[in-house]
C-alpha cells in the first residue's frame, strides 16, 4: 500500500505541483467514485459521464500545471465544481433546435414559423433571467464564511448527504447541519438587504 494514500489532498496537490506525477493518480483514485457518480447522476449516460470525468481531470491538470490552483484545503469541492460546470456545458452542446423543412406540419396544416421564434425568444429571456439570479446567488455564497460556504456547496451543488459532508470536512453531522442552517440564514439576510429578486 502506497504511503501517499495516507496523505491529505492538499499535500498530494503540492507533491504533484512539485513534480510527483503519481500524486495525481492517488487523488483521482481517492475521489473517482464520488465525482463520477455525481456526473452520472446528472447525465444518465455512462459514455458521456466518462468523457466529462476525463475532461474534468484534464482541466485539473492544466490548472495545476499553470500554477492557477488557489483552493487550498478544498480540492474535492473544487474538482466537483469543475465537473458540474462541464456537465452544464455538455447539456448546452446537446440542445437541439428543430429544423423547419416546410410551412406545413405533419397533418398538412399551415403553421406560423414566427410562433416558434417567439417560443425560443421567451426561453432565451428566461435563460438570461435564470443566469442573472444564479450569478447573484453565487456572489452571495462567495461572501459566506468559508465553513458555511463549503457545506452549502457540497449539499446543494454536489448533492452530498450530511453524512458525506461530515466525513469530508471531519466534523460531526450536527456541526455540518448547523453550518448549513447558518449559511441559509445569512443568505436570506443578504438577499433582503440587497433586495435581490430570486424568482420570476
Amino acid at each position: 500500500m502506497s504511503v501517499q494514500q495516507f496523505i491529505n489532498d492538499q499535500e498530494l496537490v503540492n507533491l504533484y505541483i512539485n513534480g510527483k506525477e503519481e500524486a495525481l493518480s492517488t487523488l483521482i483514485h481517492r475521489h473517482k467514485k464520488q465525482i463520477f457518480s455525481h456526473i452520472m447522476h446528472l447525465v444518465k449516460n455512462k459514455a458521456a459521464a466518462e468523457d466529462i470525468f476525463q475532461d474534468t481531470f484534464i482541466k485539473v491538470i492544466n490548472t495545476l500545471k499553470r500554477g492557477h490552483y488557489k483552493e487550498e484545503g478544498k480540492f474535492l469541492p473544487w474538482v466537483m465544481r469543475i465537473s458540474h460546470n462541464l456537465t452544464i456545458d455538455y447539456f448546452r452542446r446537446e440542445q437541439r433546435i428543430p429544423i423547419i423543412s416546410s410551412t406545413s406540419n405533419k397533418d398538412g396544416k399551415d403553421f406560423d414559423v414566427f410562433s416558434l421564434i417567439g417560443i425560443y425568444d421567451k426561453n432565451r429571456e428566461q435563460e438570461i433571467i435564470e443566469k442573472q439570479i444564479e450569478t447573484d446567488i453565487r456572489k452571495l455564497i462567495e461572501a459566506l464564511p468559508d465553513e458555511q460556504r463549503e457545506v452549502l456547496m457540497m449539499r446543494h451543488y454536489f448533492d452530498m448527504s450530511f453524512k458525506e459532508i461530515s466525513e469530508q470536512t471531519n466534523v460531526s453531522i450536527n456541526t455540518a447541519l448547523g453550518r448549513m442552517r447558518y449559511a441559509l440564514i445569512n443568505l436570506r439576510k443578504m438577499i433582503e438587504e440587497k433586495e435581490i429578486v430570486v424568482n420570476y
